[in-house]
């Protein structure tokens, strides 16, 4: 960063989020590598970023992320080189965060704006930004800082409430993190500036939502990627973590940091939040975990530190949680150090119409987004409505070493007019050496029903209800039982055609028939059969 190029006020699309972002990665790295050691020339190429963005003409509060980013940035560096930038800077640094942070922040507060109100990360991050701008010139500002303290505090709830009650969070493990860290950021703030945190550490499924993380993580290092995470997105360090485990006393999560830190190396923000190992063995984890709130999850394994080990993850839920696709009872699945089953992530926010989630919105024009790409029962040829529902009615019990589980689920509301019933269940065997995926179908009419999965893996076809899938020198066998006439397994392709992402190598799965009115049951068995 002493040698990085200056930045720039430069849009993608309509967000000068990414430069928010290098912004803030500069100033907490070189200023915490200044106090640490006291070279100065990482105070001065910290001060340098910050006047760099002080001189630019906004930052762009039309959408308020980059603002909000910028402004905690900002914040950051005016209170932790204070002493090294002498009165002209810091009165330079303190009137252009009032003017391009604060003062579009309380206009926003005055307005109403949503964002602000939001149940999901836009709240936190907006909020958890402004409190630490507003701090840190507080006595530069008195009367706007304790508009922008007062608001947060007050409107922060209605996100943190989201965790509750298990510390699942609904956009996903990626934006977990976003709103999380934005979370800790803040209430560190109130806690280092105020003294006290105002009880919203106390809101409940916060204790708890360090979980959620560490069990959404397969023993490959890939997240369950429901919703908006990006493609083939791995567990990466967590700094909040370490926030976490010093709010509740709870080491568990501070230890699985360090052994990220080990394989990763760390961040500034690991220091600021720094808890010491324990050094002692890893407490009990339970092999499998339900996770309730607007989004239900439930994962399975046959083990924990072995990544050879079996994994699956099962969602249930809410189609309109914000970055949600329409994907409900999708699962994703792991076996012998290979992903088999998988979700494609997100695609590309600038597309038309991205953000159209309504029934018929062009979000649900996108392959990534709607049903045809997910790895559920398809019916016919329609996705799952906008605003279906679904709801686990069978939660696996925690802890049961080696003996079975099942996890089942409701998705009749989400196919309105097709099915009087659809209800999947999720089941890793006895001894934990395969796992069965069965959907008991009541069809309204005589409607085409498609049963997908999405794959990385070469897929061969034998007598149209056996399929062998190879993936990274490894076998996955997958059989299918079922009752509805003519159904069998075919091979399509996942690609698609610019500007959407194009999905090159994969394919799906499926097995389409068009049975009549009546009761059906699908029965798909995925048997790892390693090397041999």
């Amino acid at each position: 960063y002493l040698e990085a190029q200056p930045l720039t006020h430069t849009l993608a699309g309509p967000r000068l989020l990414s430069v928010s972002r290098a912004c803030l990665d500069r100033i907490y790295t070189l200023c915490t590598a200044y106090r640490w050691t006291g070279d100065k020339r990482y105070a001065r190429a910290a001060k340098e970023n910050a006047l760099t963005v002080c001189a630019f003409p906004d930052w762009n509060p039309s959408h308020f992320l980059d603002t909000a980013e910028m402004s905690h940035a900002v914040g950051i560096a005016y209170d932790w080189l204070y002493d090294y930038l002498g009165e002209a800077n810091r009165a330079r640094i303190a009137d252009q965060l009032e003017a391009l942070g604060i003062d579009p922040a309380l206009e926003a507060y005055k307005d109403g704006r949503s964002f602000y109100r939001s149940e999901y990360n836009w709240n936190q991050v907006c909020n958890g930004g402004m409190l630490t701008a507003a701090l840190a010139i507080a006595e530069h500002i008195p009367e706007k800082a304790g508009v922008i303290v007062s608001n947060a505090v007050r409107l922060m709830p209605r996100a943190l409430a989201s965790y509750g009650p298990d510390g699942v969070w609904a956009e996903g493990p990626s934006y977990w993190h976003y709103a999380t860290r934005y979370t800790a950021y803040g209430l560190t703030a109130l806690e280092t500036a105020l003294g006290s945190t105002f009880g919203l550490t106390e809101i409940e499924g916060m204790a708890v939502t360090g979980d959620f993380p560490i069990y959404m993580t397969g023993p490959t290092g890939l997240y369950f990627n429901f919703a908006d995470v990006g493609e083939r997105s791995k567990r990466y360090n967590l700094p909040c973590l370490f926030w976490l485990a010093r709010t509740y006393d709870n080491p568990f999560y501070s230890d699985t940091e360090h052994a990220m830190i080990a394989q990763r190396g760390g961040h500034a923000t690991h220091l600021m939040w720094y808890v010491p190992p324990t050094g002692g063995d890893a407490p009990k984890r339970d092999l499998d975990r339900y996770f309730a709130g607007k989004v239900e999850i439930v994962v399975m394994r046959s083990a924990w530190d072995d990544p050879d080990a079996l994994w699956v993850g099962v969602k249930a839920g809410y189609n309109q949680a914000n970055h949600g696709h329409l994907d409900l009872g999708s699962f994703e699945m792991e076996a012998l150090g290979v992903r088999w089953v998988r979700d494609l992530g997100s695609d590309d926010y600038n597309l038309p119409g991205y953000w159209d989630r309504k029934q018929g919105g062009a979000r649900w024009q996108y392959y990534r987004l709607n049903s045809f790409s997910h790895n559920i029962p398809v019916i016919g040829g329609k996705n799952q409505h906008a605003e279906g529902k679904a709801r686990i009615t069978r939660i696996p019990a925690r802890g049961m070493g080696s003996r079975g589980n099942r996890t089942e689920i409701d998705m009749t509301a989400a196919y309105p007019g097709l099915a009087d019933s659809v209800v999947r269940s999720v089941e890793v065997t006895s001894g934990r050496k395969s796992v069965v995926v069965q959907d008991v179908i009541k069809l309204r009419d005589g409607a085409e029903i498609a049963w997908g999965i999405t794959t990385d893996a070469e897929i061969e076809i034998e007598n149209g209800r056996k399929a062998i899938l190879r993936l990274g020198g490894k076998r996955m066998v997958v059989t299918l039982d079922t009752n509805a006439p003519g159904m069998e397994f075919s091979v399509e392709s996942a690609e698609q055609a610019p500007p959407e992402k194009r999905n090159r190598g994969v394919q799906r799965l499926v097995a389409k028939g068009r049975p009549g009115p009546g009761a059906y049951t699908i029965t798909v068995t995925f048997n790892p059969a390693g090397t041999g």
